[in-house]
């Protein structure tokens, strides 16, 4: 199970961290995405931590802007999103496929979890 949280309403410039935590399976062994998905548009590939969380993907429309770490003692991955703008509103869902490495698209995703709004305006 996958729970992703954190999500809310920010002003353009500014920042949030998304917290997704995981349970029912062994979590140091599966690389863990950050994906998101705005109205009227497909889901998008943002981010993904290795398994060991020695290798990272960023989508190049964040690059520079959102880091991806986790703690796999405590079952968890986060997103620390900085300089936000308006077009990083969206759902953002923390999802796993059967691979353990940093993988940059959205099809071997085979899981994701309840989502968390995130909403950029002033």
């Amino acid at each position: 199970q996958l729970q992703a949280y954190g999500g809310g309403l920010v002003q353009p410039g500014g920042s949030l961290t998304l917290s997704c935590a995981a349970s029912g399976f062994t979590f140091p062994d599966y690389a863990i995405g950050w994906l998101r998905q705005a109205p009227g548009k497909e889901r998008e590939g943002v981010s993904c931590i290795s398994s060991r969380g020695d290798s990272r993907y960023y989508a190049d429309s964040v690059k520079g802007r959102f880091t991806i770490r986790r703690d796999n003692a405590r079952n968890m991955v986060y997103l620390q999103m900085n300089s936000l703008k308006p077009e990083d509103t969206a759902v953002y869902y923390c999802a796993k496929g059967d691979f353990d490495y940093a993988y940059g698209g959205t099809e071997a995703y085979v899981y994701w979890g309840q989502g968390t709004l995130v909403t950029v305006s002033s």
